[in-house]
Formats: C-alpha cells, structure tokens, sequence
C-alpha cells in the first residue's frame, strides 16, 4: 500500500526524477535554488524538499465526504531549500536566536523576508488533553493571509507532534522557498507550500532519517505525512478533505492516483491511457480557498454533513446527537457494510444509484417561487432534528459561514454523481490498460464525457465554478479537447496525443486573457504536464 511506503529521501537528483536524463531538464533549477540559498544564508543549503501541485482528473468537493477521487501530482512544484541555523553568540536579534526560530525569504521578491519564533505554551495554558497536540503555537492569521502562513502551517504539526514532550527543542531553521505552481489557480499551490514545509522542518530536525531515535518521527509514512499536513493546512482556516496533500506525497510518475478515505487513507495507482495528455489552462481568476472559504469552501463541507445527517434520520440510520456522519458512512450504514469494511467499488456504484433517488428530502417543504431548492437556517436546523443549541455546537462550532439559502440537495445531488464518475473513470482507465490500441478512442471518449459531466455538475449543482472557468472549458472543447474540467481556476483537458500545439494555440486565439503571450509567458498559463512522482527531500 502506498500510505505505508516511507518519505523518500534521496542523495542525488537522478533518483528524485528517476533517472540521469530525466533529471538533467531540473538540474539547474535545482542548483540555482542552492546557489542562491548559499548566496542569502552564507553556506549550503542541508535538504531541499520537494512538493509537486496537482491535477484532479475527476472527483471534485467529494473527499470531505470521503469518497474516493483521482488526482494526479503535476511537474510543477514548490522547492525549499533549508538548513539548521548556527545562532550568533551576540549582536542577534531575540527573535533569531529563540529555539525553533525560522528566518523564511522567497525568490519571487513580492513575498518579503519573514522571521518568527515558535512560543512554548505554559502548562497552565494547556488542559491535559491538549497538552500534546497544542504544546506550542504560530501566530497565524487567517483573516488576511500571508506567504508565510503556509510555511508556519507546515512547522506547526511538527512541533505539536515531535516536539510536545519538553525534553527536546527544535533547531533554528533558514529557508529559502521557490514555487512554479501558479498561486491561486485550483493546482494546490497552498498545499503544496504546506507539504514542503513540513518535510522542511522535519528534516532538518532530524525527523526523516531511517533508525532515528525518536520513535514516532521513525515511522512517519506517506500516510502519516498526509495526515500532517491535512492538519497543517486547516491552521490556515481550510477545512481540506485530503486529496490535494494525498495527491502531493503519493503520487506515481506513470499514473493517476485512486485515493479513497474510507473505512481509512489509502491510495492505488491508477494506469493513464497511452494516448492521452492532459493539459493545464490557468483562466487567471485567482481563488484563495482561506479569504472566501465562509462562502465557498466550508460553506459545502457544512451543507454536506448536515445533508448527510438529515438522509440519514430519513433512511432510518442510528447516529448520535453529536455525530458529524458525512455521505460515505450514510452510503455504508444504509447499504449494512460492517464497520473497518470496503463494500468495493462495484457495490458502492449500485448504492450510489439507489441513494440518488432518495434526496427530495434535502429540498424544501414549500418549494419558493422560481424554483429555489436551497433552505434557510431555520428550515435546515429543523430538518435535522437537533435543537437550535446542538446544532450550532455540532455543525456551526469550528468553522465559519455565510449564506441565506443552504443548498443541501444540489449538494448531494453532486456528491453522489461525481463519485459514481469516479469509479466509472478508474474502471474505465483499468479496462483501457488491458484492451488494444484499436479501442484507444472509445476509452477516450468514455473518459471525455465523465469529465464533461463532472464540469456541469460541478458548475451547475455545487457551483464552485466561474464563468471564466466556464467559457474556459467550452473553449477547449470547441478546440479539440475531448473533455474538460476544472475548478478552483484552472482547467484539465483530456487531449490527444500530437494534438497538443494544435489545442494550445486554438485555446490562446480564442480565450481573451490569452491573446498576445507568447513563448515563457503563454507556458505559464497553459502547458501539458506528466504524471509526477510525489514528495520528497534530497539531502545534500
């Protein structure tokens, strides 16, 4: 299972990119990054850690209901270079010399040079069983989000989780972060930043090294590392199910990544057809999951767990009055799945299908004039069956939203769907892998039109798209795409192989934002990427 394969790390860049040839088209990025990290710092770098972006081929806002999806990790990435600190005996600021403190720049000069210290709660600031996971603390504010918040989200799972005990503290830390993710633009630039900081500080603290004697640092695995840094990133004020940072660290370089979250985390390769590749197009609208997450992002993983409490008072499912069931556990307890059991995808698509319908309970009672399926607060307290009091401490408590009309059944609507085009995609991918060339384009277009229908869905049902995103997609369509999706700010277009300068330069004479890049400039928008191996450090 990947979830238990251990963090690589690696001591040259053939075996980062597996082979001589490969590496050779990274190496002077690689080495620039060094040189200038030397340059800033005064000595070399000891680790540069890796983390690439992602693509989601299909499976859109379903892991936090814990449905399986399938990303891919892309070429592009964010790289930090770091190093233990040696602290100067005088003339140094405080805030440098504090155990733990982290001077952090950036080689985009638009991110200024940042430097912090972590802060040792005191036992009387701390219940006893909070003690190990909130032992120390980062000011992070997530009201007006910084570069350095990702890099302060990383180090804090690495303090709270092997720095807790008082016996040892961490090191300082140098670092120097370079990133070819486009920020803001759906290919998880944020997690990413987040997954690189964390092997950062892990590294340097010694935390990686096989036969380590730190017992719980020893056995952090892929798995573990997801976990981390899924916690990490909701220091941010994200609520993330978990696929940007599974996809992150687990990804294989020849295959798209089946990650399913239930019964627990764990991840399968998933072989791409031969003939397709997948190209990127950023629409340049910027999203920033942590400023509009109370309108966005959290705002469906509320309407979902709700939802999925009030499917399951109608299908006679038992849950507790401060339960949080998502969509998956009302999928297993309808469907009599023993607890720790995976039915398998093929029963779950059945399940799927007779749960899809069974949803007019999520709609309203009175349905308002132009057809409005969404519910008020107080329509939406009352069909879950709790008091005003417990919803608010189950459901309202951690995380902050905004909304006059909470869209429960189009939510699920969606959820269920895109996670039976999730297992048609996977079992569609494993059948092509299999079949002959000459099938080559029927299992294309099968796996085109899912992606197809994930954009409407998504557009349509959970409105998480824009109408750049969807002109974007028609666009690539009417150039050639066999299918097109996208969320976030970025399109995913299933193209033909040797159909890719063709798509490209359709895509830049008919998207408006487009028109007049050339060469670096139009690459930064729109490229066709590989499947990329998942995260690493190098140890120098």
């Amino acid at each position: 299972m990947i979830a238990q394969q251990p963090i690589p790390v690696y001591e040259s860049l053939s075996e980062v990119f597996g082979s001589l040839e490969a590496s050779l088209q990274h190496a002077m990025r690689w080495n620039n990054l060094a040189e200038e990290f030397e340059e800033r710092f005064g000595r070399k770098p000891a680790y540069i850690a890796r983390a690439p972006g992602r693509i989601n081929l299909i499976g859109e806002h379903i892991d936090y209901a814990l449905f399986g999806v399938l990303p891919a990790a892309i070429e592009r990435d964010i790289l930090i270079a770091c190093g233990p600190r040696l602290v100067p005996k005088i003339d140094a600021r405080e805030t440098e010399t504090a155990a733990g403190s982290v001077v952090a720049e950036n080689t985009n000069s638009k991110y200024t040079r940042q430097v912090f210290a972590p802060a040792a709660k005191q036992p009387e600031e701390v219940s006893e069983t909070q003690a190990r996971a909130e032992a120390w603390h980062l000011d992070i504010n997530t009201k007006e989000l910084r570069w350095e918040s990702y890099v302060k989200a990383g180090y804090y799972g690495v303090l709270n989780h092997h720095f807790s005990g008082g016996s040892e503290l961490p090191v300082p830390v140098d670092l120097l972060v370079t990133g070819s993710v486009p920020a803001g633009s759906g290919l998880s630039s944020s997690a990413a930043m987040v997954v690189a900081s964390t092997l950062s500080f892990l590294a340097v603290n010694g935390k990686l090294q096989a036969g380590s004697e730190v017992g719980p640092s020893a056995k952090l695995n892929k798995g573990g590392l997801v976990q981390l840094a899924m916690l990490n990133e909701k220091r941010v004020g994200v609520n993330s199910g978990g696929m940007d940072q599974a996809a992150s660290v687990m990804s294989d370089p020849s295959s798209a990544l089946f990650i399913s979250f239930y019964p627990t985390l764990s991840a399968s390769a998933v072989p791409l057809p031969t003939h397709a590749v997948f190209i990127c197009a950023n629409s340049l609208v910027v999203s920033d999951k942590a400023l509009s997450a109370k309108r966005g992002y959290n705002l469906r993983v509320v309407e979902t767990l709700v939802a999925a409490r009030i499917l399951a008072n109608s299908l006679g499912v038992d849950i507790g009055e401060t339960d949080r069931i998502t969509l998956r556990e009302v999928a297993s307890k309808y469907a009599q799945e023993k607890d720790g059991d995976d039915m398998g995808p093929d029963a779950l698509e059945q399940v799927l299908k007779k749960l899809e319908d069974k949803l007019d309970v999520l709609k309203p009672k009175i349905s308002p004039e132009g057809g409005q399926l969404g519910v008020t607060m107080d329509e939406m307290i009352e069909m879950s069956g709790l008091s005003k009091e417990a919803f608010y401490q189950v459901y309202l408590s951690w995380v902050d939203i905004e909304a006059t009309y909470f869209q429960l059944y189009k939510r699920v609507k969606h959820v269920f769907s895109e996670a039976r085009r999730v297992l048609l995609f996977r079992r569609t991918c494993l059948e092509a892998a299999g079949s002959s060339d000459s099938n080559a384009n029927v299992y294309l277009q099968n796996l085109g039109s899912l992606m197809n229908d994930s954009q409407d869905s998504c557009s349509n049902l959970y409105e998480c798209s824009c109408p750049e995103l969807d002109q974007l997609t028609r666009i690539a369509r009417d150039a050639g795409a066999i299918g097109s999706a996208g969320w976030g700010g970025c399109t995913v277009s299933l193209v033909r192989e040797g159909d890719v300068e063709g798509f490209i330069q359709k895509v830049k004479e008919a998207y408006p934002p487009y028109k007049g890049l050339e060469d670096d400039a139009l690459n930064e928008v729109i490229f066709a990427t590989k499947p990329s191996r998942g995260a690493c450090v190098l140890k120098l």
